[in-house]
């Protein structure tokens, strides 16, 4: 018996949530016969999911039997789960039932920021973790189409809404409250009391990561977030061109003054793969948001293509990461993914999370608009269509 015959045997025990074998990903990386009756084996995965590790061993382990080994050990190493960190320390948490939040955001619309935000959701997915995907882009809610629960009206349990599942998802979005094709026409106030409702009444588990797909820009939406629970990673997505990247980096100094640590940038759209030859051509720009992930101090995730399968994918509700994970574009995801969940345990473990310096600080009663000064004596009598004098622009 050789390690040949052991690696090729090993090429059936597919790691879960992919198509690949163990073999293929390089996942194995130890191989010990003693004799014709007891092996040692050493498996290095990217997931600390328990039951990766379960389904890894018995198939392994059922492998090896059916060469005639009798005594199977198999050594999987793991990363560490991520610590919890108390909420005594991390500020204000209306859905503490949730270890980790990552905010997906842009400083414009239209470079791929919901199609960024299914794919690494499904990836994580893949790789063992209870995902949740929160569609807060209230005006465009675009999450149900893509994950293929369109049409679809959650369940309602008490007072409190059950998210719909996909793709080992759990997914909530305004789209699926509303009708379809209705215009919003909310007020700052009403979308900020819809982003807390979406944390507090909706019955999501005990989730590992809550990926939450953010309207473009940096408004009322993600000082909302912030100060409701402690965003334990920002991801920026952008496109190459120059005008995004300005955008982009209005996003990222939004991450730095709401003390959100900044996971990186995504770079959408960079380069063209053909689906007949496989080149990769280089149609609006690649490399570019390397310079200003250095201006940051932050670093770019991935580079995503532009693919076919990504558009098919989006429109018919099937992820690419999911349905195509041989494509490039899915490699480039579930790195992404992995990258990103490095990151968040990182920040776990050095209790980074922290939403406590944006908290609102002025007293019950008094407008936010208000300056300490104004507030603690009687505001002037003032005529119609005359300002305050408190420099809130309510004149």
């Amino acid at each position: 018996m050789t390690e040949e015959n052991v690696l090729e045997a090993l090429k059936n025990v597919t790691y879960p949530g992919f198509t690949k074998d163990i073999v293929t990903f390089g996942f194995v990386k130890d191989i010990q016969i003693i004799d014709e009756k007891n092996i040692t084996l050493t498996i290095d995965i990217t997931s600390s999911a328990d039951e990766v590790k379960s389904q890894i061993n018995t198939e392994a382990t059922a492998q090896m039997n059916k060469l005639g080994f009798e005594h199977v050990g198999i050594n999987i190493v793991a990363p560490t789960p991520p610590k919890q960190v108390s909420n005594s320390v991390s500020g204000k948490n209306i859905a503490p039932h949730v270890k980790s939040f990552v905010m997906v955001s842009s400083g414009k619309g239209g470079v791929g920021k919901s199609t960024t935000s299914v794919n690494l959701a499904v990836a994580m997915a893949m790789q063992g973790k209870k995902v949740g995907l929160l569609d807060a882009d209230i005006y465009g809610p675009n999450i149900p189409r893509m994950m293929g629960v369109d049409g679809i009206k959650p369940e309602i349990q008490g007072n409190k809404l059950q998210p719909l599942k996909a793709y080992g998802v759990e997914i909530m979005s305004m789209g699926s409250i509303m009708e379809e094709g209705a215009a919003l026409l909310w007020r700052g106030s009403m979308i900020m009391k819809a982003i807390e409702q979406f944390l507090r009444d909706i019955l999501w588990s005990d989730l590992d990561v809550l990926v939450i797909d953010m309207p473009p820009g940096t408004g009322d939406a993600q000082l909302t977030l912030a100060q409701s629970v402690p965003v334990t990673a920002g991801i920026t997505v952008t496109t190459p061109q120059e005008v995004s990247l300005d955008d982009s980096r209005r996003s990222l100094s939004m991450f730095q003054k709401l003390h959100i640590p900044t996971a990186g940038i995504i770079e959408n759209m960079s380069g063209f793969i053909c689906p007949t030859c496989d080149t990769e051509s280089d149609i609006f720009g690649m490399g570019t948001t390397e310079a200003v992930a250095k201006e940051y101090d932050t670093e770019v995730v991935a580079r995503i293509p532009i693919e076919p399968a990504i558009r098919i994918g989006g429109d018919t509700g099937m992820p690419v990461t999911y349905h195509k994970p041989d494509s490039e574009t899915a490699k480039r995801y579930q790195e992404a993914a992995r990258n990103l969940l490095v990151f968040i345990d990182k920040v776990n473990a050095e209790g980074r999370a922290d939403n406590s310096a944006v908290q609102p600080t002025t007293p019950p009663g008094v407008s936010a608009c208000s300056t300490s000064a104004a507030a603690a004596k009687p505001a002037p009598a003032k005529t119609e269509g005359e300002s305050c004098g408190t420099g809130c622009g309510c004149h």
